[in-house]
């Protein structure tokens, strides 16, 4: 599967993705954590959709910072560029869940111990031994700290944090909404029709919300504002939902037996 990530001339960030798409390693592990996720756990997908539309999500987000003004990490504190906080911010997208494929417990810190050989690999050519260091370190730093109580000291891994909880629109949420007992969370995600990023008015993101039911603001309470709060660019995000249209109805009838 293609991540499909629009590149803006970023040729670096091209070569990177050719050896992401062509890596059987990277693919075995994504379906793997799928089959823990979603075959063994009965929760929500983890393997290569999740990670094309969080990859996709996380590089906008990042982008729009960047033309907002705002220095990622990389630049500020390596004397790196632009480009290279972009792919960062896509090694760590593609390589966030692959722990799945040991365990859901801790799979922040597993996912740490698989990407590693990964991002030396894909790397490997593209830069010197100072930057690739460099790269790697901030890599697995995204990739840690997108747990939700783990604070990210970087832009690239705050953008790869909250790029992970706006990944819920409700047909991601179908699989465990059919195959467990509806609960609140399951319920919420139903809810949550579109998700809309933008250039925001008063900051330089807008995410906004398309809810067909209120039950969606537990969805965004528990689960986005939560790691936005715990990330470095909570001050430059304004998040707006709203039920559209008429409110429609989720669960019929819930009884505890």
């Amino acid at each position: 599967m293609s991540l499909n990530v629009p590149l803006q001339g970023n040729e670096t960030l091209h070569k990177v993705l050719d050896r992401i798409d062509a890596s059987e390693t990277l693919h075995a592990y994504w379906a793997a954590s799928n089959i823990t996720a979603i075959d063994r756990l009965h929760i929500n997908d983890h393997g290569p959709v999740h990670i094309k539309i969080m990859t996709n999500i996380a590089l906008k987000l990042l982008r729009l910072l960047v033309a907002a003004g705002v220095t990622p990490g990389v630049v500020k504190d390596h004397g790196l560029r632009p480009e290279d906080a972009e792919v960062v911010v896509v090694l760590a997208a593609a390589l966030h869940d692959v722990g799945h494929a040991i365990h859901r417990l801790d799979h922040e810190q597993l996912s740490v111990v698989l990407a590693a050989p990964l991002v030396d690999a894909f790397l490997a050519g593209l830069y010197g031994a100072r930057d690739a260091a460099i790269l790697k370190g901030e890599t697995l730093h995204a990739i840690l700290t997108h747990q939700r109580d783990i604070q990210p000291l970087t832009i690239e891994a705050s953008v790869v944090k909250v790029a992970d909880a706006l990944d819920m629109e409700s047909g991601r949420a179908r699989i465990p909404f059919s195959t467990g007992e509806p609960t609140i969370h399951s319920v919420s995600a139903m809810a949550i029709r579109k998700v809309h990023l933008s250039a925001g008015e008063t900051r330089p993101i807008k995410i906004a919300i398309e809810m067909s039911n209120s039950a969606g603001i537990f969805q965004v309470d528990n689960l986005l504002r939560e790691k936005l709060k715990n990330s470095t660019i909570a001050p430059y995000v304004e998040v707006v939902a709203e039920v559209a249209g008429e409110e429609k109805s989720i669960v019929q009838r819930y009884s505890i037996e």
